[in-house]
């Protein structure tokens, strides 16, 4: 059994890569590994992050998890920091979360210093180049990915990206697995009672942070072609990382006042649940993407989830069984909505969702990953 220590945002950070990497590390320990994480005591500088806060307000952290707040993303002394403290730990490998060339500095620097001492390092690359490039953005992640001995990516358009910057045959593409940090499914019923919404309602949910890459704007034009579904709602549960008069401009050019219901906050992981078990339809608009967290919620609660077929969305949801993979304009959004309530589709591509997500367990992933590793041991890059 090896010692391992992922570094990547957790509690008190919140977000998907923090749930990510507490249930992967939970996954470690329960296989029989030895696992902790390093995490940030600051993740991003205020100025590159938009959103009202980057830490859990009222969460309670996670039990039966160790997790080092060691990390600064601008002050390269807690990056030698962090290696020395690697280093005498003993690590058999660390394995990386990787989502931002901005990290790029901090982690390939600890990459390069913890290798000296034969440690082994891993990577999960979310992104290679991000939905919103920047300059220089290349220049960070190949200094990132030159410093480690594997990767594995959570979609091929990733991997694609990966290919670009460094040849190697350690590498493996895993199936991004389920987030089942946020509790059991509800009854519709019993969630929209908590939610104070209508049961008659069809309701297609827009979950996460909101940027214009995720294409919300084509899923509202979409609901305007929609009017004929009476009672078809749209919940917008999520906060603006970006200014948020375009859409509300946007809901009254079509008068759907009535078809919206924004929330422009941060959910709180105790309230996912409430969110996915009142929905009928998750939708992912994107215009851009290499993969995205929130199909896994959908799988863990079996809500029929919308894509665009756009980076590796398409990979994940079977069209036509778990339910869409459309074009990302909102002719072909408000096609596939249509048809999903017209044609009751509903309780087919549920049992879709729950036949579907058996792929997606973390023992599977937690295998590979340590297979990975001892492929690292045999050969070299």
């Amino acid at each position: 059994m090896a010692k391992v220590f992922i570094i990547g945002p957790a509690y008190p950070l919140r977000g998907g890569l923090a749930s990510f990497d507490e249930l992967f590390c939970e996954a470690l320990n329960k296989q029989g590994h030895q696992c902790e994480i390093i995490s940030y005591s600051l993740q991003y500088p205020n100025f590159l992050f938009p959103g009202s806060t980057q830490y859990h307000v009222n969460g309670t952290p996670p039990k039966n998890i160790t997790i080092h707040t060691l990390i600064n993303s601008v002050n390269p002394f807690s990056w030698f920091k962090t290696a020395s403290f690697i280093k005498k730990q003993k690590p058999d490998f660390i394995i990386f979360r990787f989502w931002i060339p901005f990290m790029g500095p901090a982690l390939g620097t600890i990459a390069r210093l913890v290798k000296k001492r034969g440690i082994k390092v891993l990577a999960i690359t979310d992104n290679i180049i991000p939905h919103e490039k920047r300059i220089g953005d290349k220049l960070l992640s190949t200094y990132f990915v030159k410093g480690c001995d594997g990767f594995i990516t959570m979609s091929m358009a990733v991997m694609a990206d990966l290919n670009k910057l460094i040849s190697t045959n350690n590498k493996k593409y895993l199936l991004h697995p389920l987030y089942t940090s946020f509790g059991e499914k509800l009854s519709k019923q019993d969630a929209r009672n908590q939610l104070q919404l209508n049961q008659n309602d069809n309701i297609v949910l827009f979950f996460g942070l909101i940027r214009k890459y995720k294409g919300l704007d084509l899923l509202l034009e979409a609901f305007a072609q929609l009017k004929h579904l009476q009672n078809t709602k749209l919940i917008i549960a999520g906060e603006f990382y970006e200014d948020k008069q375009p859409y509300l401009d946007l809901i009254d050019k079509y008068q759907i006042q009535n078809q919206v219901i924004l929330l422009d906050k941060f959910i709180p992981n105790e309230d996912v649940k409430l969110y996915f078990s009142a929905a009928n339809l998750v939708a992912l608009p994107y215009r851009t993407a290499t993969q995205s967290g929130v199909t896994q919620v959908s799988f863990h609660f079996e809500v029929p989830t919308l894509v665009t077929n756009v980076g590796g969305l398409g990979e994940i949801i079977p069209h036509q069984i778990a339910g869409y993979v459309v074009e990302p304009n909102a002719q072909d959004i408000a096609k596939h909505i249509s048809d999903y309530f017209t044609n009751n589709k509903e309780v087919a591509f549920a049992e879709g969702m729950k036949q579907e997500k058996k792929k997606y367990d973390w023992s599977i992933f937690v295998n590979e990953v340590v297979d990975l590793y001892n492929k690292t041991k045999l050969t070299n890059k």
